[in-house]
């Protein structure tokens, strides 16, 4: 079996999987993480183009559960399409991405009303690191403060999961309890020495099952981006970071680092300031050469209904990541836009973003779902 990943780094890269390994790997993660019985009706917002798809088919058929597979926008012909799914259906074990939650909060919590979602049991999410206050609203208003939101990260090359939540330790907002059973999983620095408390890439130390074979025609692309940095360790590609409780977090692409004056920030930090904004509903972050500082940090950001783009909201909004982040780390630009380029597995394609920014090449967009997003930027500029 081939799967293409997302795209989110450039040209999608096709990851040869045997008969074995991918169902094994998903069902096991489905066990463990959650808790996945023959009693469950499992809807994981997915189609068969991302690996969530066949993820979701193969794991849960192995262990005996119902899958509910839909087709079409969520938020058509209402906001409430979602709910009224989980309702209908009677799903209890529902899986996200963060950035389908950010699009349905800008709706309003009124949509929810009217829909019995007392069959849920577990709540899931993958695709892109949490911001705070969407992880909350979801926990609060989907889950009514008494549903676990099991994270998962890992791709399309892993087959699953690297590391996840589960129902039996404790979690904080944003985090994973560890590595998903299996997983030799480790937070290292630039020497590829284990680090603590500090944000660092995320490797692979073991062999797994759901091991991709290599990509499709492409072997040497395939060792030079896990295997070139370090000696028989995989390199996956994110930043994480470990905390005092033994949490984990991932903090995004590493490749989507920016770096100002010497001082990494993830995009991900910057965004989650934004968002925590009552009139931002979803944001992008990048970093924009600079010949003293070395990048300066750009931001587009997306307004809920019934806001208006300003400079005085700009400057707001650079004036809050200053105070939360520093000021070396205030943005020199704030700009709005209807809609940030995403694959059609809703991860923002910063990369894009930043070549249409910079007007360089923006590269494969045989992944981008959206293409008016970046006519959209380019109008803004």
């Amino acid at each position: 079996m081939i799967i293409y990943t997302s795209g989110t780094t450039g040209k999608p890269k096709g990851a040869l999987h045997s008969h074995c390994s991918f169902p094994i790997k998903a069902a096991q993660d489905m066990a463990h993480g959650l808790d996945l019985k023959e009693s469950d009706t499992l809807y994981w917002v997915t189609d068969m183009g991302w690996m969530m798809g066949p993820w979701e088919v193969f794991g849960a058929t192995l262990l005996g559960a119902t899958t509910l597979f839909y087709d079409g926008a969520l938020d058509y012909p209402a906001p409430d399409r979602l709910w009224s799914l989980v309702d209908h259906h009677g799903v209890t074990i529902l899986g996200v991405s963060p950035t389908l939650v950010r699009t349905l909060m800008r709706h309003g919590d009124e949509w929810l009303q009217g829909h019995d979602l007392s069959t849920l049991r577990i709540l899931g999410s993958t695709g892109e690191p949490w911001n705070p206050d969407p992880w909350r609203w979801f926990f609060e208003k989907i889950g009514q403060k008494r549903l676990p939101i099991i994270n998962y990260s890992g791709g399309t090359e892993i087959s699953g999961g690297i590391v996840m939540g589960n129902l039996l330790t404790p979690i904080k907002p944003c985090s994973f309890s560890g590595p998903v059973p299996g997983m030799a999983a480790d937070v290292v620095d630039d020497d590829g020495c284990s680090v603590r408390n500090r944000v660092g890439e995320l490797v692979i130390r073991q062999p797994w099952i759901g091991m991709t074979r290599g990509f499709w025609n492409d072997p040497q692309r395939y060792e030079q981006t896990y295997w070139s940095r370090f000696p028989n360790v995989w390199v996956h590609g994110d930043w994480a970071a470990i905390d005092d409780d033994g949490l984990w977090y991932i903090l995004g692409r590493s490749d989507d680092t920016i770096k100002v004056a010497g001082k990494r920030v993830g995009p991900a930090e910057i965004e989650s300031v934004l968002v925590a904004h009552p009139a931002v509903s979803e944001a992008a972050a990048i970093g924009v050469p600079d010949p003293v500082r070395g990048e300066t940090i750009s931001c587009f950001c997306v307004l809920k209904p019934g806001h208006q783009a300003s400079a005085s909201l700009a400057e707001e909004l650079k004036d809050k990541v200053a105070l939360h982040l520093g000021k070396p780390l205030k943005p020199n630009a704030v700009q709005f836009v209807a809609d940030l380029p995403k694959t059609r597995n809703a991860k923002v394609m910063r990369r894009v973003i930043r070549a249409t920014y910079l007007g360089l090449d923006t590269g494969d967009l045989s992944a981008l779902e959206n293409p008016q997003a970046v006519e959209g930027i380019r109008n803004a500029l």
